[in-house]
């Protein structure tokens, strides 16, 4: 069965930092770009950072430029979100999402998506 598999969120104060993981299982991530994703309540879903399956090209929504990187280990079969200098607004349920090769900004044609991590940034 393919799935990816989000895990490392949780509880953070303003200006601590979490690192997310995807992990993948029944296929293979080194074909696939990944996308994080992000959804806060009652506000529609939002790109956060993509990298392509070679790992030499990655973007960032403008939110979390200079605060957030993407990696990966294809040994791992993992994907990396790190978050720093987080903020209450980065509150979300955080999803990875998986298309073949190239990211994309457009959510609807990532083939695998992961069940997502809550993150909650509260003092």
């Amino acid at each position: 069965q393919l799935q990816l598999v989000e895990s490392g969120g949780g509880l953070v104060q303003p200006g601590g930092s979490l690192r997310l993981s995807c992990a993948a299982s029944g296929f293979t991530l080194g074909s696939y770009a990944i996308g994080w994703f992000r959804q806060a309540p009652g506000k529609e879903r939002e790109g956060v950072s993509c990298i392509r399956f070679s790992g030499d090209s990655t973007n960032y929504a403008d939110k979390g430029k200079g605060r957030f990187t993407i990696s990966r280990d294809n040994a791992k079969n993992t994907v990396y979100l790190q978050m720093n200098s987080l903020k209450p607004e980065d509150t979300a349920i955080y999803y990875c999402a998986a298309r073949r090769y190239s990211c994309s900004d457009n959510a609807l044609i990532y083939n695998y998506w992961g069940q997502g991590t809550q993150v909650t940034v509260s003092s």
